[in-house]
């Protein structure tokens, strides 16, 4: 068996999410406190009871995911190694690739809260809101969407985003322009295009500020080599150095997430089985339609950790 630990971005959180393991697993109740710490704000509480309009804020979200991934990730990790599940790869979908660098001993868990709290920030202020919009469409090939993204945009920009598997792409940009490659998918046949209720364009040139104002504050943050390989959402390859792992995270802000490439690259590498810690079964169904043959797994609550292990 071999193993790689993934973790989701955005999209994934919900309220109450950390709470099923308060009872059994100190630690969870522990790695939250270190958040609140870090943060100087009750961050367990807005995740453990909402309200959810807050808890779906970029700023809050973000450090929210990390903070719930790197809770299950101590939770397990410790019962899956005695099983003979260690990881040998990790990744993580955009946002999550900070959790697979705490992970792989990298990042320090409350450098990686602060980074991602002010990443929110960043995109929250870096386009207004109605200016963007991101779009997922289904159905369709990668190169014909690219087409029609370019087609859609004119003078504004419309791009690919997530390359989150062979049947479903995200595109993002100027709103109008992300509308109109709605329109032009439908009319060529895709089997679904909708845009989607996000409050920036994530991953387009459109977050070219974001990337400038997270650039000085990922390079004053110490980045550590990697006890384990993890492969990056911007160049889909496998990385053990602590300077390349910095640049990957800035260079991720305005690329696209290449997930697609991910999980194959990780299967080619002799991934035979993906486990996602998080809470919500987000990667684990992409993964499923993007490399066959795989075991993929969420381990979402104590429930799921002990059914692996039995």
């Amino acid at each position: 068996m071999s193993v790689a630990f993934v973790f989701p971005g955005q999209g994934a959180q919900k309220v109450g999410m950390g709470l099923d393991w308060l009872e059994d697993y100190p630690v969870v109740r522990e790695t939250f406190e270190e958040a609140d710490e870090a943060l100087g704000f009750a961050l367990s509480e807005l995740c453990w009871r909402g309200p959810e309009e807050d808890l779906g804020l970029t700023a809050n979200t973000q450090p929210a995911l990390v903070a719930i991934s790197v809770a299950i990730l101590r939770a397990v990790r410790g019962p899956l190694a005695e099983a003979g599940m260690e990881a040998s790869l990790m990744a993580g979908h955009s946002l999550g690739e900070y959790s697979a660098l705490v992970a792989a001993g990298s990042l320090e868990f409350g450098d990686a809260l602060r980074l991602v709290r002010r990443r929110g920030e960043l995109m929250q202020e870096a386009v207004p809101v109605g200016v963007g919009g991101m779009a997922a469409i289904m159905g369709l090939e990668r190169e014909a969407i690219e087409l029609l993204s370019a087609e859609a945009a004119d003078d504004q920009l419309c791009g690919v985003a997530n390359l989150n598997s062979p049947g479903q792409t995200v595109i993002a940009g100027h709103r109008e322009a992300v509308e109109r490659a709605v329109e032009l998918a439908r009319e060529r046949g895709a089997r679904k295009a909708v845009v989607l209720k996000v409050s920036a364009p994530f991953h387009s040139p459109l977050m070219a500020p974001v990337r400038e104002g997270l650039e000085p504050l990922l390079a004053a943050t110490a980045f550590g080599e990697l006890a384990v390989p993890v492969v990056t959402n911007v160049d889909a390859r496998p990385l053990t150095s602590g300077a390349q792992a910095r640049d990957a995270l800035a260079r991720q802000v305005d690329a696209p997430v290449r997930w697609v490439e991910s999980a194959e690259r990780m299967a080619a590498d002799g991934v035979d089985t993906f486990i996602e810690l998080g809470p919500a079964k987000v990667l684990s169904a992409l993964l499923r339609r993007t490399v066959h043959g795989v075991k993929t797994v969420t381990i979402d609550k104590p429930a799921a950790l002990i059914k692996l292990l039995s």
